[in-house]
């Protein structure tokens, strides 16, 4: 059978992709905006067509000629626009309800007017479920002939070893389509010991991404060093040892914090490799997460390939701005199984 044609919006380093590839999806083309992602996406995929270009300076209907496209070919377009805008740190802490990538969701609508697609798959971060956007983007989709589903979603329930959540919408111009909502057993959860307890020590194998990252002082190290293995926390230290900025707060309470092997890890961050950052630490070693670490608990395959240039804090975030494949994998065969049953 021919392998269903899929085209990824804001691919960044190919999480997406990656995803709809394990799904059984052809994926013929792509958008980048940022060349080491770009870089790290045609490590991975060669095969697509990959435009490194801002998108809103792509013509669609040029680049459906390109990829040997007619109106209404395509199978699936799938896309995360930048969710900095919307995420709710951001929002607080620097307005950034007015940050222009909040606008990058129209692309999506603008590249489904010329492509009609027979589905369409948007994911994003949880506030944007409520924003006048996705209303208005969604209202769109409606009136262009396509029934639309979203909801929020914690990841865990769907394989990935992440207490993350994230908002997925699905739209189908061939009936309703439903965002499958499922809830796991904790003890069926992918856990941080499923993910990565596998790995070698860190930095005796060849693997770039799994070398040692900390760079610490003597007092962050037996800081580390203090902080009970297995799910401590920085609350668990003596009070000479808590950081000033911690004393003055009862919040961001996962900084400098350990993560448990048999739970899922918090999400993983483009700050995945600072402790100052996050939940990051090592369940069991004196030392962050190594990148290799990180990326298995986004679910990347083992052998991923990311682009070093950008330094280790860039493939950080690349990591951490990914979208998990084993989530993308579940929705996608979701699409497929309703393209299926309608035939066409």
């Amino acid at each position: 059978m021919k392998k269903r044609t899929a085209i990824d919006l804001f691919s960044g380093a190919g999480g997406l992709s990656q995803g709809l590839k394990q799904a059984g999806f052809n994926v013929v083309g792509a958008v980048e905006s940022i060349p080491t992602y770009a870089e790290s996406y045609k490590m991975n995929h060669p095969k697509t067509n990959l435009k490194l270009s801002d998108i809103t300076k792509i013509d669609p209907a040029l680049y459906m000629k390109e990829l040997g496209l007619k109106g209404g070919d395509l199978d699936l377009l799938a896309g995360c626009p930048p969710c900095q805008g919307y995420s709710t740190i951001g929002t607080r802490n620097r307005g950034q309800q007015n940050d222009p990538r909040n606008e990058l969701i129209y692309e999506v609508l603008r590249f489904a007017l010329v492509f009609q697609p027979k589905t369409i798959m948007m994911e994003n971060v949880p506030a944007l479920d409520k924003d006048e956007r996705l209303k208005r983007l969604i209202n769109d989709l409606k009136k262009a002939g396509y029934s639309v589903d979203h909801k929020v979603l914690k990841m865990s329930n769907y394989g990935v070893p992440q207490s993350r959540r994230r908002m997925i919408m699905l739209a189908s111009r061939f009936g309703d389509i439903d965002v499958v909502a499922q809830e796991l057993d904790e003890d069926k959860m992918k856990t941080v010991r499923d993910a990565i307890a596998y790995l070698p020590t860190s930095g005796l194998d060849s693997d770039p991404l799994h070398d040692k990252t900390d760079n610490r002082s003597d007092r962050i190290k037996l800081r580390i060093s203090m902080t009970p293995k297995d799910g401590g926390s920085r609350i668990d230290l003596p009070d000479e040892f808590q950081l000033e900025c911690h004393k003055k707060t009862s919040g961001f309470r996962d900084v400098y914090g350990r993560m448990a092997w048999d739970k899922p890890s918090p999400t993983i961050t483009g700050g995945c490799n600072n402790p100052s950052k996050g939940r990051f630490l090592h369940p069991e070693e004196d030392r962050v997460i190594t990148l290799r670490e990180a990326a298995l608990l986004q679910t990347f395959p083992a052998n991923y390939k990311f682009s070093l240039k950008s330094g280790k804090t860039g493939v950080a975030m690349m990591i951490g701005n990914a979208l998990p494949p084993a989530f993308i994998q579940f929705h996608a065969r979701t699409i497929l199984t309703h393209l299926h049953s309608i035939s066409v």
